[in-house]
């Protein structure tokens, strides 16, 4: 679905922010979707700085299928489901209570957590769904959880940006957690170095499917709507940083786009001249996209370790100290 200048305005004028109601106003034109081939535009919050992807499809479900679902991390999921599992540990501390992780897909991070202890339930839908439940977790609907609250913990890894309303959303999770409970959620940077250098090219973007597009500030913004203090940022999920400036890079300059993450992952590729290019130029930029992950202030993750009732990070104006940031 092709898009101008024209069609941004009238989307902006259609719509407001999902998070604080504002105005929005043409942020990226022509932003392409490496699956379709359909071209969409994201429009900026000025307020808070929230990004939404324009048209939003009637039927999102027609832009997954098998090109998405399936290996999503390939031969580094182990090691993501153990690192995530670290990040639970450090948010919680000795308490092993009752986890929720909305958007589980297959069940890794949930296994590798019920063996710390944690007493585990996920949230999916299709496919991953099953294999979740294949591999012995309780996975139910989002409209199943309520009978299961409250949770000690609610984590939500890169999968708030597919919600048709972040708003509504990260108010459920308010009321499926507990007066203490923790709520760890992890999206890609759209305000980091890696998406300002690429712009549409940016291997994170991955429109429509990403409906939204969040910065610290957004993010922040949306958790304090719904009464969540911002503990600590960590930044850095290795995979994400490294392979979103190889696969961003080969965007820009080869017709066909995300090829290597394709095969990497087990999905069909065809055309072998655009897979042997893809990893010619792969394996020459892994080492500058490994340095510049390792450089770079502004990582191609933001995840956020929010709690109620505590300290953390105040709307903009309110005078308190900036939480800790750390490196992931």
């Amino acid at each position: 679905m092709a898009t101008n200048s024209t069609t941004q305005y009238e989307e902006a004028r259609k719509k407001s922010c999902d998070n604080c109601a504002s105005a929005l106003a043409p942020a990226l034109a022509d932003v392409r979707d490496p699956q379709s081939g359909e071209r969409f535009a994201i429009l900026r919050c000025p307020a808070c700085g929230l990004g939404h992807t324009v048209p939003a499809p009637a039927n999102i479900g027609e832009y997954y299928g098998e090109p998405y679902y399936g290996q999503r991390h390939s031969f580094t999921a182990r090691y993501c489901a153990e690192y995530r599992v670290r990040i639970l540990e450090r948010a919680t501390g000795r308490r092993r209570g009752a986890l929720l992780d909305i958007g589980c897909g297959d069940g890794t991070f949930l296994e590798a957590a019920r063996r710390r202890g944690y007493r585990v339930v996920g949230s999916e839908m299709g496919g991953a769904a099953d294999r979740a439940a294949a591999a012995g977790i309780d996975v139910r609907a989002l409209d199943e959880l309520e009978d299961l609250a409250p949770f000690d913990v609610v984590t939500m890894w890169h999968t708030l940006e597919h919600f048709p309303s972040p708003n509504e959303i990260v108010g459920r999770v308010s009321s499926l957690l507990g007066d203490e409970g923790v709520f760890i959620v992890a999206v890609p940077n759209s305000q980091g170095l890696q998406a300002r250098f690429f712009g549409g090219d940016w291997f994170h973007f991955d429109v429509p499917r990403h409906l939204f597009h969040f910065g610290r500030r957004s993010l922040s913004s949306l958790l304090e709507r719904h009464h969540f203090a911002v503990e600590c940022w960590l930044h850095q999920e290795l995979e994400y940083d490294v392979f979103g400036w190889m696969q961003s890079a080969l965007n820009a300059v080869l017709p066909v786009p995300n090829v290597l993450f394709q095969s990497l992952t087990g999905k069909r590729v065809s055309g072998t001249s655009e897979l042997a290019a893809s990893y010619a130029l792969g394996s020459l930029i892994a080492p500058a996209a490994f340095a510049a992950s390792m450089l770079s202030g502004r990582r191609a993750t933001l995840i956020a370790i929010a709690k109620r009732g505590r300290r953390g990070e105040r709307q903009a104006g309110a005078g308190s100290n900036p939480p800790e940031e750390k490196r992931a």
